[in-house]
């Protein structure tokens, strides 16, 4: 695969039982199929959602979001691995406590958490009614800033709350939290409250690596690059190939792939990180 000197020994994570949210398609299902590749047990976590036709989204991207996880744990599955597939609403308070319950009863103790799941909305402070990209958006309000922060940030804090707790009463020495962002410091404008809920994962996350360290746990995040999971269009190709700093367009195996090396023994130095994909 690579043609460096010191190649990495493949990932081997047989044993391991990785719980992965908003897996019913793009970078979650990616990172499911990779994980169990690997060699880990794995519970999908997913919830469809039945998006309004939008004139700036592909309605792809809008079916994919609709869609139950049938088919990655059928692809795993047939690759050899062990998956199973959960819907559930991660804004539910309970939620965490169950999702866990389930993957123990399955598979054992979770070793493996990605909070990949995201109550996405396209909100302004401003009045203009489509974004660059032509999406619609909406103006700030208690249902936009509701949704992602109930998911990306309270949800995430929830899981790695319920990953530790059980992480101690289950005697476990090894562990594994990566998580996903967008934004940043500066804002994310026209997904402002998307961008906010994902700095408050990004603290949430490294707080835990240095809390959890002593368990032998590494805590990372991965901002990746865009990522054609059936949202990207023509024009956002070309306002990629356009902006100074944006250098891929990534496939959701790609981001896989660096999620596999940050869950394997051979990262184990690697935490506190907020990892830029370009």
């Amino acid at each position: 695969m690579s043609s460096s000197p010191f190649p990495l020994p493949p990932v081997d994570l047989s044993g391991h039982v990785a719980l992965v949210t908003g897996a019913n398609h793009g970078i979650g299902a990616a990172v499911a199929r990779r994980l169990a590749a690997c060699g880990a047990s794995v519970l999908l976590t997913y919830l469809r959602i039945d998006d309004e036709p939008d004139p700036g989204i592909p309605d792809t991207y809008r079916r994919n979001r609709a869609r139950d996880a049938g088919e990655v744990v059928q692809a795993i599955a047939d690759a050899g691995g062990t998956a199973v597939a959960v819907e559930a609403d991660l804004a539910a308070e309970d939620t965490p406590g169950m999702l866990f319950d389930v993957a123990e009863e399955a598979f054992g103790p979770v070793d493996i958490l990605i909070n990949n799941a995201s109550g996405w909305v396209a909100d302004t402070f401003a009045v203009d009614g489509h974004d660059r990209l032509g999406r619609t958006l909406r103006r700030v309000s208690a249902a936009t800033v509701d949704r992602p922060f109930a998911v990306d940030a309270r949800a995430t804090a929830l899981l790695i709350s319920e990953f530790a707790s059980r992480h101690v009463r289950h005697d476990l020495k090894w562990g594994r939290i990566v998580g996903f962002t967008s934004g940043g410091p500066l804002g994310f404008p026209e997904e402002v409250s998307y961008g906010a809920a994902k700095a408050a994962l990004e603290n949430y996350t490294m707080s835990a690596a240095f809390e959890l360290a002593d368990r032998g746990i590494t805590a990372n995040v991965v901002y990746p690059p865009v990522t054609d999971t059936g949202w990207v269009t023509d024009q956002v190709r070309r306002a990629v190939a356009d902006h100074p700093t944006l250098i891929h367009i990534a496939q959701p195996d790609d981001v896989a792939e660096v999620v596999a090396f940050l869950v394997s023994d051979q990262a184990r130095l690697v935490t506190a990180n907020i990892i830029h994909l370009r």
